[in-house]
């Protein structure tokens, strides 16, 4: 899937919000019409990441700080977003915890480069209430590179009230 070869065969609106490399927050704007605002959720310290984070979260040098928000426009929530970073480059790059990640990394005009390492279809209550949807949703994980070393790693859920905007999904 993640060639773009899969057996399920992604709308080509679906492939460049999953697949693509541009920012979400900035694909979110330009879909809704609508400034993207963060809902912070939790910024805390995470000792060793859970048994559910992605692989390459390993590869950060601890200690960690686990980021987590909803993203939501016009009052509509979209997605949710979960970073992890180490808490150095944490400190250096999130200043305003309340502001898109994309801008907070591109504020100095640094070059990135944005690596999707894996699509998911999940399935949660709790994303099920926010969403006012049923599951399942799709979800990637990527990892921002500054200068050949990971700066962070991002996984991101995302609502199908995107479909009025991309048109239908396969969730199966």
């Amino acid at each position: 899937m993640l060639s773009g070869n899969g057996p399920q065969k992604l709308p080509g609106p679906w492939q460049i919000m999953l697949l693509g490399d541009g920012s979400p927050t900035r694909h979110l704007h330009l879909l809704t019409g609508h400034e993207v605002e963060v809902k912070l959720i939790a910024m805390q310290s995470e000792k060793t990441p859970t048994k559910e984070a992605p692989a390459e979260v390993k590869e950060l040098n601890p200690p960690l700080l686990r980021r987590q928000v909803w993203l939501t426009c016009n009052s509509q929530t979209l997605a949710w977003a979960e970073s992890w970073w180490n808490y150095q480059e944490a400190q250096l790059h999130l200043a305003n915890k309340e502001q898109p990640i994309w801008k907070s990394l591109t504020q100095g005009r640094s070059e990135l480069f944005r690596e999707v390492d894996g699509l998911a279809l999940v399935k949660a209550n709790w994303l099920e209430s926010e969403f006012g949807r049923q599951g399942p949703f799709w979800s990637r994980h990527y990892r921002f590179f500054r200068q050949e070393r990971e700066l962070t790693v991002i996984r991101e859920v995302f609502s199908p009230k995107l479909e009025q905007w991309l048109g239908p999904a396969p969730r199966s």
